[in-house]
């Protein structure tokens, strides 16, 4: 039986019931979806995009990713009448196109990055949307694109819809309620593969895992490690940031939480203590070391000689950290890496998954099997021995960026595997989590786990890549007495809580109790019907913003914030707040790297030489420890830039402190002191006044005020540059000093440097 509809092609999509009574429910309020991957989320927006289509409503769907994009808007176009009606936005797309497409569509297919640049510049508004779908919605917290669009969408559209589709929002209550928030959602669908509708779609799923033993060839090499591990954890100890310094009861997390100890120490004692500064890099290295441990322990030889060579060439380079040099003198590693070369064995998880795939095959050629590794470097060498089964057809599915010598695939290139997978060309993908997400890969016969994942998200996704259309099974390998063990046990604890905390809000839906989501919503409705009035009543404050912090969240702080942001090539500075405010913005990784290069001065040279009121902007932690620069070396650089440039120097400790910075600058720039927003050398459209207190603001320690009182006791700029040092100082807030300033700059002769 087919789904009848004016807006989908006839005899084209099997009716199932589930999803036609969630997209029924959906219709009229803004809902999240959650239903087990490979069950349909896109036929369930299909279905509510054909019901928005008979309105005459437009929508958008926002997807993370570019060949999720591309696929969601080939279904539509497959799947619609109006398959003319769909437009994709990426970043391949030319922002003119995008702008000619957003007026002329009724369908947009989009990455949200793109979406939120657009807002940001302001090339079109939501006004026009009245549906917004978020595509794996489990993204809508925190800074991510989505929060920003459903915040835009809150302002500029009254009548405004949202749908979220997910396999997991996330493993407790305050998660999911995080989601239903950002998105406004009142109107919860949950479906298991136990509900009443789901069930004739069900396909059994076998789970099994596997527990793998680890030879005792590697017990020497993690002696090695464990021991010049210890050596840094009793470092920390001893100053009281842990509270063990055994290798077994030590965690990642306890190794952050001591790491933030030490900065904290760091930032709030003028002068620390060289104890200080080698417990930072003994922290550094022990997180290093654990790594390594965790990689031979979960990896294999392989993974870890990759990771050994990384840390040598980080030790060797220029800007290399402490702790990297540190680890690649100490004896112990010395002798373990060397051992380490000598052993002509690897993970016995590698021979497990051989042994799995060639039984899988043998019992049924005509399998499809994903192995799913963590690290790019295991899943190389799991291709390279896969390529030894007779009627394996293996092929590497990985993501986009390139690591080192490890170019990734491109977006054309995984679409084309995917492809060759469904066609039978290749029957066994090895991937990373690029295919854990969304992406239409077939069902398959079997999913094997190389390693567990903490993560139940990436777990429910995992396992969603088998069972669709027949029986799958999946098979998790776990070597004993290693962090994979924590790891499993730790994902099916999350995922059964997330289970807990959705048939939670789905009883209280049923039963018809407070709906927990509304606990926010009426208060939320009224904040943002004010925020809307403020918006239309609000005078434009603007900020030039250089176009090469168009990635910052900076942007999109401001944006939300009410604040035009105009994006301009600048040649001198990031960010113009008026006509005399110029700030450099430095993240701390930028302050040293450009420390470091030597550029640093320079462009402190032209900043003070280009605005009246220069003003450099550090951004984030660690700034005395995040690379190994001595602290002097630091604070003398500072010093120079108050002291012989003249330039204030402030500290943030995120974007989001940044935006909060600027925007309070800007509204008592152009709101308080009427400043307007220009670029020196522009011929912006003001009055002569306006320009002749412009020129003025250019002389050297001159505000707005002073610019007036010039102005208005000379009279004109002529009678001020003829002015002397007397004349000058008769004016109040300018003595001999300023006056100096003033004349040297008016009559020095001009040299071209």
């Amino acid at each position: 039986m087919y789904i009848q509809d004016d807006f989908i092609k006839q005899n084209s999509v099997e009716r199932r019931e589930y999803q036609y009574n969630i997209a029924n429910s959906a219709i009229n309020a803004s809902t999240l979806v959650v239903i087990p991957t490979g069950m349909g989320k896109t036929i369930i927006a299909l279905l509510i995009i054909a019901k928005e289509l008979a309105k005459g409503n437009n929508i958008l769907l926002l997807s993370p990713t570019k060949p999720l994009v591309n696929q969601h808007a080939q279904t539509l176009s497959t799947l619609l009448t109006l398959e003319e009606s769909v437009a994709v936005f990426t970043g391949e797309v030319s922002p003119e196109k995008r702008i000619v497409l957003w007026n002329s569509k009724r369908i947009i297919v989009s990455t949200p990055q793109v979406i939120e640049n657009d807002l940001i510049a302001r090339r079109y508004d939501l006004s026009k949307i009245h549906r917004i779908i978020f595509d794996e919605a489990h993204r809508a917290a925190g800074n991510y694109s989505y929060v920003f669009i459903a915040d835009m969408f809150k302002k500029q559209q009254n009548n405004r819809l949202c749908l979220g589709m997910t396999a997991s929002p996330g493993n407790n209550l305050s998660e999911i309620l995080e989601v239903c928030k950002n998105l406004e959602i009142t109107n919860i669908e949950i479906r298991t593969k136990i509900d009443q509708d789901v069930r004739p779609y069900v396909h059994d799923l076998d789970i099994k895992w596997k527990e793998i033993i680890l030879p005792s060839e590697f017990s020497y090499t993690l002696q090695l490690l464990r021991k010049t591990l210890t050596e840094r954890l009793n470092i920390l100890k001893n100053i009281g940031v842990l509270d063990s310094a055994s290798v077994s009861l030590i965690s990642r997390k306890k190794l952050l939480d001591a790491q933030q100890k030490i900065q904290l120490e760091l930032r709030s004692n003028p002068q620390p203590s060289q104890t200080l500064f080698k417990a930072a890099s003994a922290q550094n290295a022990a997180m290093k070391l654990a790594h390594a441990i965790e990689l031979l322990q979960t990896q294999g030889v392989n993974a870890l000689s990759s990771y050994i060579s990384r840390l040598t060439t980080e030790a060797c380079s220029k800007g290399g950290s402490k702790a990297s040099r540190d680890i690649m003198k100490d004896p112990n590693v010395l002798e373990a890496i060397a051992y380490v070369k000598s052993l002509k064995i690897e993970h016995p998880k590698i021979q497990e998954i051989v042994s799995i795939v060639n039984e899988q095959l043998t019992r049924k050629k005509e399998s499809k099997i994903i192995v799913f590794t963590h690290y790019r470097d295991t899943s190389l060498y799991v291709l390279k021995q896969l390529e030894k089964i007779p009627n394996a057809k293996p092929v590497r599915f990985i993501g986009q960026a390139g690591k080192e010598n490890d170019k990734g695939l491109t977006q054309k290139e995984q679409i084309d595997i995917i492809k060759r997978f469904k066609n039978d060309e290749y029957n066994v993908l090895i991937a990373t989590s690029v295919a854990e997400e969304g992406l239409d890969i077939p069902s398959t016969d079997l999913v094997v786990f190389y390693e567990p994942v903490p993560s139940e998200i990436r777990t429910i996704q995992r396992k969603g890549r088998t069972a669709r259309q027949m029986a799958g099974k999946v098979i998790i390998l776990i070597a004993k007495g290693t962090p994979d063990e924590a790891y499993y046990w730790s994902s099916r604890q999350k995922e059964r809580r997330m289970h807990q905390e959705l048939e939670v809000l789905r009883t209280a839906l049923r039963k018809k109790l407070q709906d927990p989501a509304a606990v926010y919503q009426a208060a939320l409705h009224q904040e943002n019907q004010k925020k809307i009035e403020e918006y239309s009543k609000k005078t434009t404050v603007k900020i030039i913003v250089d176009h090469r912090e168009s990635r910052s969240p900076v942007m999109r702080f401001l944006t939300q914030k009410d604040i035009t942001v105009e994006p301009q090539q600048l040649d001198v500075g990031d960010y113009i707040i008026s006509s005399r405010i110029g700030v450099e913005r430095k993240t701390v990784d930028d302050f040293l790297n450009s420390l470091i290069e030597g550029k640093l001065f320079v462009q402190m040279k032209n900043l003070r030489a280009t605005y009246s009121r220069p003003l450099l902007l550090i951004e984030g932690d660690d700034l005395l420890t995040k690379r190994n620069i001595s602290h002097n070396a630091i604070f003398g650089s500072i010093t120079a830039i108050i002291v012989d440039f003249g330039i204030p120097i402030i500290t943030t400790h995120s974007p989001q402190e940044t935006a909060d910075f600027f925007a309070v600058m800007a509204q008592r720039e152009q709101k308080e002191n009427e400043r307007v927003v220009a670029i020196r050398g522009e011929k912006p459209a003001r009055t002569i006044s306006e320009q002749q207190q412009f020129l003025v603001e250019g002389l050297p320690n001159i505000s707005a005020v002073l610019a007036q009182r010039l102005l208005q006791h000379f009279g004109s700029i002529k009678s001020l540059a003829n002015a002397s040092e007397e004349d000058l100082c008769q004016i109040n807030g300018i003595g001999k000093s300023i006056a100096a300033d003033i004349l040297k700059i008016l009559n020095a002769e001009y040299l071209k440097e």
